[in-house]
């Protein structure tokens, strides 16, 4: 399938743009109503944001209000909208026609002929990880999001048309209600959310849509299956399982303790026991057969005797529910289940989720047995999806901390271990230090070293490592997942950690020289980070200890990627570049070293954060690269964007899933993913004359000013997005800012650089030798590369959404206004540029004319986020100035919340 023919399957179709307008036009009314009643002067903005600018200043806190209510409810109508369609496509087209779905995804695996054998071998070893993540970006409160899915929920309800006049009218009212609600509720938090608030906020999204969907996902895997391979019976195992790091990514975070990362473990394991307790008590309800009316198997009777002993309480459970050996099976489950986690219990608790996956699956075969195959699959089998998904820990919590802060803490180690040496030591990432860790490693270790007078800072990290091997001792060994390592920039910094797990117990052999227990996971983030992670990678699978410890640990090395911080760094175009390369080196790397490697995308919402639509980001990634393994960042807003309702967050797996097992199956034989050298040789040289242009701009002396000025960026601060700083260490230069930031100030004065920029120098550079010959090649690499296409795509959606003439507003803040001028200059000459050189290579006539949705969507919110630009810029200039003091702060907060709602993401 070409590049374009990829994209134009993504779309899901013609809209119901009929039924859109109908629910938008109700809730526009709903909300007059409301604003009639709460603040009538403020009523004409919903109809024309421009009249905003007549208000009284003490009313534009109100208006915002106004935008911001009205912008979320167009969002829910979206969504509900985008559902609609697609249970209508299904209907009119059946589910093969349906973008993303599974049927969609083995109707194309069939169609080239993949034998049945490796569609078996796919569900067999297939694990998608979707990784939840508490950035900075998320606006939204947990209340805001209730309110939301209620809304959501109404607007469903209404769909059905068999409410009388009557009826209909008590849902428009409740509805109207929730919209009240929402007036009077306020987005802005008025406190920074704690770490805290922040692993309910994430489990929020598990208790209303992801514990519920998982079985059906399978259900719908496996009808896909039958339908498209009926001669060959395919085993289904969940293809799911997830991740968090909330709780647990103490990057620069200082408010993530031991404490809390235990705490976080804690809320993740209850929330999944009562979950698992809540079905197996309905399956004690419902599973009712009666000994007297069909035969119990033996084996059966006699596991139940079993289990009832296990459970403490084998007279109570046999006494009750007589003759009825299903539920008093199913209750003495869950008497082992609430023991689990208690020690001192009476009943006898799991040893590990394998025992009770086993139970639950003698319970499905007895079922197969008794001829009741119908109640085994669609009564029990889910439960035991859902165990085999969730586990006792409802996510894998993965921890995360910078690689400056292991080399620190190893440091004081070494002055522990030589005190008698007056040096300062090796300093890290030399020969020296990296021989010292290897000798250390190398040494049999007889007992566990107390280090005794160490930093606050070290007493962390050790305390950390000791609780995870506490927590890896236990129950479910998968409540921790990897060790992420930020800023790996050598071997010796992962072989530093997996010297600290060996002082900390991590190793599974007695002499501590073999393997370690814990997945270390580097992450390389800047481009020149990118660069170097073959080698990093190559010189880390020499050493036997790290083959031996990844053999023990799934037998994967994964390596994390970040979008983030390599656009920051060198671009978007350039990043997306080296992103590609990085990985065909790494998978080369791993295949001479008999090591698979499977990769972790630290993706975000917006384009310069890695951002994409998720099936066709996936199908452009090189081919052997996902080798059905595959683990993506769900960051901040993209979270509540997938996840708050239930149908949405099924679709939005679905297509995550499918999608892997398509490229798993297909890519290696596809031509639009095999490397084309002509195509290669033109990407490298444009994506390397982008990062010479970028960097040109990015190190401009006067560029931080402008950044500070010319961007909310200070007054970022002060809305309560996240628990997280937003400066690594404290620091105060550009490089030192985090990326998410730095694409959300960018985002909110309407520049977008951190999408496009660099780019159209890079075109021109390239086509001016080149002439027509240059351009015939971009369109061929266009229409062939999915790759390029996705990279050029995304390109002219951020210079769609970016707007010179509000930019131009914002640069009008910089109080050096030669050098304001000078770099606005820039900028806006290299957004005609660049936006001249896309529609000349895709032949449109306006930017995004071939994404009628996006198109669709942003006309009708401009208007507002464009408004809530102009009070962005007044509010800037008033606080700045000193006027109006902290009354000016939160419709300035507001305004940010509404810019980055009318977006799409925050950053």
């Amino acid at each position: 399938m070409k590049a374009g023919q990829i994209a134009k399957a993504y779309i899901a179709g013609p809209a119901d743009t009929a039924y859109q307008d109908e629910i938008t036009m109700m809730l526009r009314d709903l909300l007059r109503q409301v604003i009639k009643v709460r603040e009538p002067r403020v009523l004409a903005v919903i109809d024309e944001p421009a009249n905003g600018l007549e208000l009284a200043p003490d009313l534009i806190e109100h208006a915002l209000q106004v935008i911001g209510i009205w912008l979320q409810l167009l969002n829910i109508a979206e969504e509900n909208a985008a559902m609609r369609n697609r249970r209508q496509m299904e209907n009119r087209s059946g589910p093969d026609q349906v973008p993303g779905s599974f049927s969609h995804a083995f109707a194309t695996v069939a169609a080239a002929n993949v034998p049945p054998e490796a569609v078996q071998k796919a569900l067999d070893t297939v694990d998608v990880q979707p990784t939840i993540t508490a950035h900075p970006t998320e606006a939204k409160r947990v209340t805001v999001l209730e309110i939301h899915r209620r809304i959501y929920l109404k607007l469903y309800e209404l769909e059905s048309p068999r409410w009388t006049p009557r009826e209909r009218a008590g849902l428009l009212k409740s509805l109207r209600t929730e919209i009240d609600l929402l007036w009077l509720t306020g987005e802005i938090r008025l406190e920074k959310p704690t770490v805290e608030q922040e692993i309910h906020w994430g489990l929020h999204f598990f208790r209303e849509a992801l514990f519920d969907r998982t079985g059906s996902l399978c259900d719908m895997l496996e009808a896909a299956l039958q339908r498209h391979y009926p001669e060959t019976p395919c085993r289904v195992r969940p293809p799911l399982r997830y991740s968090s790091w909330i709780g647990g990514d103490r990057d620069g975070n200082p408010f993530v303790t031991v404490d809390v990362t235990r705490y976080a473990l804690k809320e993740n394991r209850e929330a999944v026991l009562a979950r698992l307790d809540h079905r197996l008590n309905d399956l004690a309800q419902l599973v009712s057969l009666s000994s007297q009316e069909v035969s119990f198997p033996p084996a059966f009777l006699e596991r139940l005797q079993n289990q009832a002993a296990l459970a403490g309480a084998a007279d109570t459970i046999t006494a009750r529910n007589v003759h009825e050996p299903f539920r008093q099976f199913f209750t003495a489950l869950r008497h082992r289940l609430a023991a689990t986690f208690q020690p001192h219990a009476k009943a006898t608790g799991f040893r590990d989720t394998g025992e009770l996956i086993g139970e639950l699956l003698a319970a499905e075969e007895t079922l197969a047995q008794m001829q009741s195959v119908s109640l085994a699959s669609t009564l029990v089998r889910p439960v035991r999806w859902e165990v085999e998904t969730f586990g006792f820990r409802t996510v894998s919590l993965d921890i995360r901390q910078n690689t400056t802060v292991i080399n620190r803490v190893l440091m004081e180690i070494w002055r522990k271990l030589n005190p008698l040496d007056p040096g300062e030591g090796p300093q890290s990432g030399t020969p020296a230090w990296q021989a010292w860790i290897e000798t250390e490693l190398d040494k049999p270790l007889g007992f566990l070293p107390q280090f005794r007078g160490v930093s606050e800072e070290a007493r962390e990290l050790l305390g950390l490592l000791g609780l995870i091997r506490e927590t890896i001792d236990g129950p479910d060994r998968q409540a921790i997942g990897a060790f992420i390592l930020s800023m790996t920039q050598s071997a010796s910094d992962v072989l530093g950690l997996y010297l600290l797990a060996k002082f900390a117990g991590l190793f599974a052999d007695e002499t501590a020289r073999e393997t370690c227990r814990i997945r270390v996971v580097p992450l390389f983030e800047t481009i020149d980070d990118l660069r170097a992670a073959p080698q990093i990678m190559r010189d880390l699978l020499a050493h036997p200890l790290v083959r031996n410890s990844v053999a023990a640990n799934g037998g994967r090395q994964e390596v994390m990627l970040g979008y983030s911080d390599s656009n920051k760094d060198g671009g978007f175009f350039c990043a997306s570049f080296e992103l590609f390369e990085a990985q065909r080196g790494l998978i080369r790397i791993g295949r001479d070293a008999g090591v698979s490697i499977s990769f972790f995308h630290g993706r975000g919402g917006s384009v310069s954060r890695g951002g994409a639509p998720t099936g066709r980001a996936i199908a452009a990634q090189p081919a052997g690269t996902i080798d059905g393994h595959m683990r993506v960042t769900e960051q901040g807003e993209v979270v509540s964007s997938k996840f708050a309702n239930r149908g949405t967050a099924q679709h939005n797996l679905e297509i995550l899933a499918a999608s892997v097992f398509v490229h798993t199956l297909k890519s290696i034989d596809e031509p639009e993913l095999k490397v084309n050298r002509e195509h290669q040789s033109a990407v490298e040289w444009i994506a390397k004359a982008s990062f010479s242009h970028y960097r040109k701009l990015a190190e401009d002396r006067a560029l931080l000013d402008y950044f500070h000025q010319a961007s909310p960026v200070e007054e970022l601060a002060n809305l309560k997005l996240g628990s997280r700083p937003a400066r690594r260490f404290g620091a105060k230069g550009i490089g030192d800012l985090r990326a998410i930031p730095w694409v959300f100030a960018w985002s909110q004065n309407r520049h977008l650089l951190t999408g496009w920029y660099g780019l159209g120098y890079a075109f021109d550079d390239f086509l001016v030798p080149r002439g027509a010959e240059g351009m015939t090649l971009l369109r061929d690499m266009f229409n062939r590369s999915r790759g390029f296409r996705l990279a050029v795509d995304e390109v002219e959606k951020s210079l769609y959404l970016a707007d010179m003439d509000v930019a131009e507003q914002y640069a009008g803040l910089v109080t050096d206004r030669t050098s304001a001028e000078r770099l606005f200059a820039l900028i806006r000459h290299e957004h005609q540029r660049t936006s001249r050189t896309i529609l000349e290579l895709t032949g449109e006539k306006r930017l995004c004319e071939r994404f009628d949705g996006l198109q669709r969507r942003f006309e009708r919110v401009r208007p507002m986020v464009d408004q809530a630009n102009r009070w962005q810029v007044q509010l800037l200039k008033e606080t700045r100035q000193g006027n109006g003091g902290d009354k000016l702060m939160m419709p300035l907060l507001m305004t940010m919340n509404c810019v980055a709602t009318g977006l799409g993401w925050t950053g």
